[in-house]
C-alpha cells in the first residue's frame, strides 16, 4: 500500500514538473490553476446627512364632513321616490313626494277662514270710524264707543290668527314635498312607493352624506405624544417645518391617496380608557374615490431630524429581529448592520441611525452573492425609469432576494 501511494505523489510530481515545463502553447500552468471569478458586482447607496421629517403612521378612519337623515315631516301616503339611488343630489333639490291632498284642502280652509276674520275686521273698523264722530258730540254713550273698540281689536286678533293658520298649512303642505337638506350623496330610498309615513314619528327616508372632502379621525398614544415632547425639548428633534400640518393617507391595497389632507384639531385631553388622544384632518375627495367609514393609514409629519438618513426601501430588511442594511466597506466586504427607523417617506425609509456619512449601503444584487464572505465590487444605484414614488411597504426579506 506505500508503494501505490509512493507511485501516485510521483505521478503527481511530475505531471507537474510537466505543467512547468510547458510554457508555450501547452495547458494552463497548474499553479495558476482555474481562472478566478470576478467579484460580484452590486449597486450601493452613498449614506448622506440631511434634514428629514419624522412621519409617524396611525390607524383611521373616514367619516362624512355632514350626515343628514331625510325624514317625513308630515303623515301620508308615498306617492313617487324623484331621485337616483346612489347619485349627488343638491341642497332643495325634491326626493319623495307625499300625497299632498289633505294639506291642500286644509291650507284652503285657513285661507277661507283668514278671508272671513278679515271681513269681521273690515266691519269692526267701520263701525269704530262711524262711532268716532258721535262719540265727540256724545250722541252715544261711552259704553257702545267701548265695545266697537273692544270688537276691533278681537277682529284683529282673528285675523292675526287666521294668517298663523295659513302659514302652519302652508307648511305642512310644503312638506309634502320632501327635498334634500344639504347637497351631498343620497343613498338607497329606505321606503317605496304606497308605504305610510310620517305616521306617529318622522320616518327616515333616505341618508345623504357630504363626502367631499371628509373627515379623517385618529388616534395618537399619549406616550407617543409625551415621548416626541421630550425630544423636541431635549433638541433631538425640531418641530417640523411648512408640511407639519400635511396629512397622507394609505389605503388597503398600499397605495397612497394623491390627495394631502390637511390636520385640523387635536383633542386637549386623553381618553382614559385607551390613553389617546384623539385628532382629525381633512382630506379632499374630488373624484368621490373615497368612502365614509374605511379605515386608512394617516401619515403625520410632526418633527425633523436634521441628522437623519433616506435609504431605498429594498435596502433595509425588516424582521421580528430588528431592521437590517447590509453595507460594503472599502475592501468590498459586505456585513448587517442594525439600523432604526422613523417612518417613511414616499419608496423611502427615514434612517434615524446605525450609519455614518459615506458609509455605502447595498441596495441591489443580493442574488450575486453566492458565497456571503467574498469580496465584492460596489457601483453606483441606479433607480429604475420605470419607477414612481410608491408609498412606504414592508420590504422583502433576506430570504426572498
Amino acid at each position: 500500500m506505500l508503494r501505490h501511494v509512493g507511485m501516485s505523489a510521483l505521478l503527481v510530481s511530475v505531471l507537474a514538473a510537466c505543467g512547468q515545463g510547458n510554457g508555450q502553447g501547452g495547458a494552463p500552468n497548474a499553479k495558476a490553476g482555474a481562472p478566478a471569478m470576478p467579484p460580484a458586482q452590486v449597486g450601493v447607496v452613498t449614506v448622506a446627512l440631511q434634514s428629514v421629517p419624522v412621519i409617524t403612521e396611525l390607524p383611521g378612519r373616514l367619516e362624512a364632513v355632514r350626515t343628514a337623515q331625510v325624514r317625513a315631516r308630515v303623515a301620508g301616503i308615498l306617492q313617487k321616490r324623484e331621485f337616483k339611488e346612489g347619485s349627488d343630489v343638491k341642497a332643495g333639490q325634491s326626493l319623495f313626494q307625499i300625497d299632498p291632498a289633505t294639506y291642500k284642502a286644509a291650507l284652503d280652509s285657513a285661507q277661507a277662514t283668514q278671508a272671513k276674520a278679515e271681513a269681521n275686521l273690515a266691519q269692526a273698523s267701520a263701525l269704530v270710524e262711524r262711532y268716532q264722530p258721535l262719540q265727540a258730540a256724545k250722541a252715544i254713550s261711552p259704553q257702545e264707543f267701548l265695545n266697537a273698540q273692544v270688537a276691533q281689536r278681537q277682529a284683529q286678533a282673528d285675523v292675526a290668527a287666521a294668517k298663523a293658520a295659513v302659514q302652519t298649512a302652508r307648511i305642512n303642505l310644503g312638506y309634502a314635498s320632501v327635498v334634500a337638506p344639504i347637497s351631498g350623496r343620497i343613498g338607497r330610498a329606505l321606503v317605496t312607493e304606497g308605504a305610510l309615513v310620517g305616521q306617529g314619528e318622522a320616518t327616515q327616508l333616505a341618508v345623504i352624506q357630504q363626502i367631499n372632502p371628509l373627515y379623517v379621525n385618529f388616534t395618537q398614544s399619549a406616550t407617543d405624544v409625551l415621548k416626541l415632547k421630550k425630544a423636541m425639548e431635549s433638541g433631538a428633534l425640531k418641530k417640523a417645518g411648512k408640511h407639519a400640518a400635511a396629512v397622507r393617507v394609505v389605503l388597503d391595497d398600499g397605495t397612497e391617496y394623491p390627495q394631502e389632507g390637511k390636520l385640523l384639531f387635536s383633542d386637549l385631553s386623553v381618553d382614559p380608557t385607551s390613553g389617546q388622544v384623539s385628532l382629525r384632518a381633512e382630506l379632499p375627495n374630488p373624484d368621490g374615490l373615497l368612502l365614509p367609514g374605511m379605515y386608512v393609514r394617516v401619515r403625520l409629519e410632526q418633527a425633523e431630524v436634521d441628522d437623519g438618513m433616506l435609504l431605498p426601501q429594498q435596502a433595509v430588511t425588516r424582521s421580528s429581529q430588528g431592521d437590517m442594511v447590509m453595507v460594503v466597506d472599502p475592501e468590498g466586504h459586505v456585513s448587517p448592520r442594525p439600523v432604526k427607523l422613523g417612518g417613511a417617506r414616499g419608496n423611502q425609509w427615514v434612517v434615524l441611525g446605525g450609519l455614518k456619512a459615506g458609509e455605502q449601503v447595498m441596495v441591489d444584487g443580493f442574488q450575486k452573492m453566492m458565497n456571503p464572505k467574498a469580496p465584492v465590487k460596489a457601483v453606483p444605484w441606479t433607480p429604475p425609469v420605470t419607477s414612481s414614488p410608491e408609498p412606504a411597504s414592508a420590504p422583502a426579506s433576506a430570504a426572498s432576494r
